[in-house]
């Protein structure tokens, strides 16, 4: 009896390692977006006291909103890209299981 298709072991290793780097990039990147959010949010709260105008209360709002806004695009971003890396599992966990049967 045939197999319906014939996988290289070596290739679905090589599928689960780049699941694994593509997991750690977006991580990365999640760190990256909470990081710049956070050097917005200190940059918000240094114009409090290195500005003092009428307009450094706006600027303030503005840089907080900006680091807000951050956090939650990157966050969206994450749990994105981690459902696509959940699929991309299962697929590959199909293509092992065929390859053992």
């Amino acid at each position: 009896m045939s197999k319906p298709f014939a996988t290289n072991p070596e290739l679905v290793l090589r599928e689960e390692l780049a699941i694994q780097r593509t997991t750690l990039a977006n991580q990365s990147t999640f760190l990256s977006f909470i990081r710049t959010g956070l050097y917005f949010l200190l940059g918000g709260l240094s114009l409090t006291n290195l500005l003092k105008m009428n307009d450094a209360a706006l600027m303030e709002v503005i840089m907080f909103s900006i680091a807000a806004l951050l956090v939650i695009i990157g966050s969206f971003n994450y749990m994105h890209h981690q459902r696509k890396i959940a699929r991309s599992k299962l697929q590959i966990g199909q293509v092992a299981q065929a390859t053992r049967s």
